[in-house]
């Protein structure tokens, strides 16, 4: 399935806005040129690092030379340091900045559509920004984002930017890709034509809302109507977890995006979650792994993936698959306002992943005795899908009584 372009009415809405504030004082084609050239310098930080046709550029300046034919230009260096101008419009910045705003503002002005198809590809995908000498300094600790990890070495990127090193150290069994890494930096190089860094790890959080992710879109499906519902047969009475929510009412409906890097549109059975799979089968757990991180790395917003490298060590070692569900968890929350309200049913196909990361997440939370926690993810979820195809309704009083999951598994 193609992902959803999050980009709605109020978006190009809002996008109309900034063109008449850039141009209200500005009249003619001319006019207007030198205003969107100001609005850049005034409110776009430069160099930037961005795209062009799918190479890493710097964009070092924007420009209007008066050529109104040729119109907003961008110097751009690449990374072998030799410089060149293109189009503005032909310029891809990171999706969440003020310079992707700025262009798409003026591509709109262009009568040209302001979120072509390559812009609502995930930023990081494909070739990537690596990270150069003055980007770290190796006096103090780096902050890191784990993208994809193995045993000894784990890609990153440096937090607040879109800048990838290698990671080399020897503790990496507790990192999970979507993590941020505090390291006290060792020793920097490159090996060919690749940023290494090594150094020693002194903690590892969560904290999504500092990975500068576009959150996953959220598309409006109608009301969700609890009359609509199946709540068991008519002489039956309707079980306690399901009365408040019954009484609530109808409530709206919402299919979350899914992002999946290197799926076939075209063979819905090829794609990269089924590989894995297929080799987890197989008994080449490490093939399967590699391709998951492979994902995570493509796009840390692959919500399949971070579930699926839960389950490859939940049921040995359940502390390890508790960091994946979180990351899973936590990149969907982005997207669900404090005082969401809606419900994101799993007849939805797309809603999928991140009622399974919530899912692995409770049973974790469950299986190290983190109680309270685990009935609050169960509940929510009942809450989120009503029709509980997960059957979590099952496990739920459990989880109240404080029955240890070893107890649970015994009977």
């Amino acid at each position: 399935m193609i992902p959803r372009s999050p980009k709605g009415g109020k978006e190009l809405d809002a996008l109309d806005k900034m063109i008449e504030e850039i141009t209200v004082d500005a009249y003619g084609d001319d006019e207007q040129l030198w205003a969107f050239r100001q609005a850049f310098e005034d409110n776009v930080d430069l160099p930037a690092d961005g795209f062009v046709i799918g190479e890493p550029v710097s964009v070092i300046e924007v420009d209007y030379d008066g050529n109104q034919r040729r119109g907003l230009t961008a110097r751009c260096r690449r990374e072998d340091g030799s410089e060149y101008v293109v189009a503005v419009f032909d310029v891809v910045l990171p999706q969440a900045s003020a310079g992707a705003r700025h262009i798409a503002a003026y591509r709109k002005w262009l009568n040209l559509d302001p979120y072509p198809a390559e812009t609502q590809k995930p930023f990081r995908r494909g070739r990537q920004h690596k990270a150069a000498a003055g980007d770290l300094d190796l006096s103090k600790p780096v902050d890191l984002v784990a993208l994809a990890v193995k045993e000894r070495a784990a890609r990153c990127r440096l937090l607040g930017s879109d800048r990838v090193i290698t990671l080399r150290t020897s503790r990496l069994w507790d990192v999970a890709p979507g993590t941020i890494v505090t390291v006290t930096p060792r020793k920097q190089w490159r090996y060919a034509g690749h940023p290494y860094l090594s150094g020693e790890i002194q903690s590892i959080r969560i904290d999504v809302d500092a990975l500068d992710l576009v959150p996953l879109g959220l598309e409006d499906m109608g009301m969700w109507d609890p009359k609509e519902e199946y709540w068991g047969e008519e002489d039956e009475s309707i079980e306690e977890w399901a009365k408040p929510i019954i009484a609530r009412g109808p409530r709206p409906m919402f299919e979350m995006e899914q992002v999946l890097p290197g799926e076939n549109p075209d063979d819905p059975f090829d794609d990269p979650i089924t590989r894995s799979n297929d080799l987890k089968d197989a008994g080449e757990r490490a093939e399967a792994e590699k391709i998951l991180m492979e994902l995570c790395q493509a796009d840390l917003r692959c919500l399949d993936a971070h579930w699926h490298l839960g389950n490859l060590v939940f049921d040995r070692r359940p502390q390890d698959a508790i960091r994946h569900y979180e990351v899973g968890l936590r990149i969907g929350e982005l997207s669900l306002k404090k005082d969401f309200n809606g419900v994101l049913p799993w007849g939805l196909i797309d809603n999928r992943s991140f009622l399974r990361c919530m899912h692995g997440y409770g049973l974790c939370l469950w299986r190290l005795g983190r109680f309270d926690e685990a009935e609050r993810v169960f509940d929510r979820m009942l809450w989120l899908n009503p029709s509980d195809n997960q059957r979590v309704r099952f496990l739920i009083d459990e989880v109240k009584a404080k029955t240890p999951w070893e107890d649970r598994e015994n009977d």
